[in-house]
């Protein structure tokens, strides 16, 4: 394995695990860089005003962000991890944009999107509605408390569908919803040994523990 997406929703512990792992496997860490998105805490309040320039912002920095970083593989870090995939821009957008925004917005996505390298193994880590608002919570982003529960279950929706649409690549849904992979190493180990030791087909893979 070579390529290595760890998914999920918000506040599910993505970028955590992604972390995790590459200090394990001395990887290549790719981290989304959503902070230094001047249009989120501006989308969070005014959703309508500044959904379009929020996702079209984000997809020309995740394009050159990929674009660079998964094109520079070095020979002393063969392994890349990721804590987003490039298709997370449209899973996004169609919960943000409407109908005609939504469809100029994929008219440019797709001309993009072939170009983009596609994982060896795609990671989403599932977690219930209640356990990530509670989790959004705790980690105090001021611009995150108004996120929803109808929100979150809309783009868990959207990331559900897209691993249904796409049965050419290998997909594994953990349920995380008993581990503790942060505070407690054990479970940390539960879910390493399910990436790495496993070999994954095409199509939808599930793990719970």
């Amino acid at each position: 394995m070579q390529y290595l997406v760890i998914e999920g929703n918000i506040g599910a512990g993505k970028t955590t695990l992604s972390a995790l792992l590459a200090k394990d496997f001395n990887a290549k860490l790719v981290l989304e860089r959503f902070a230094e998105n001047p249009f989120l805490p501006k989308f969070y309040s005014s959703p309508e005003q500044y959904s379009f320039p929020l996702e079209l912002s984000f997809l020309a920095d995740r394009y050159k962000q990929l674009n660079d970083e998964l094109r520079t593989v070095s020979l002393f870090q063969p392994l890349i991890i990721a804590d987003y995939f490039f298709m997370k821009s449209l899973i996004f957008a169609h919960n943000t944009l409407s109908g005609d925004e939504y469809n100029l917005y994929r008219q440019i996505f797709e001309i993009i999107y072939s170009s983009i390298p596609k994982p060896d193994l795609y990671v989403y880590l599932h977690l219930p509605t209640s356990k990530l608002l509670e989790n959004i919570h705790k980690r105090g982003r001021d611009y995150e408390q108004t996120i929803t529960s109808d929100y979150l279950d809309e783009i868990q929706k959207g990331y559900f569908d897209f691993f249904k649409q796409h049965p050419e690549y290998s997909f594994l849904v953990i349920d995380t919803s008993n581990l503790d992979f942060v505070s407690n190493h054990v479970d940390y180990l539960k879910l390493k040994s399910a990436i790495f030791d496993e070999k994954y087909t095409k199509g939808i893979h599930r793990v719970t523990f």
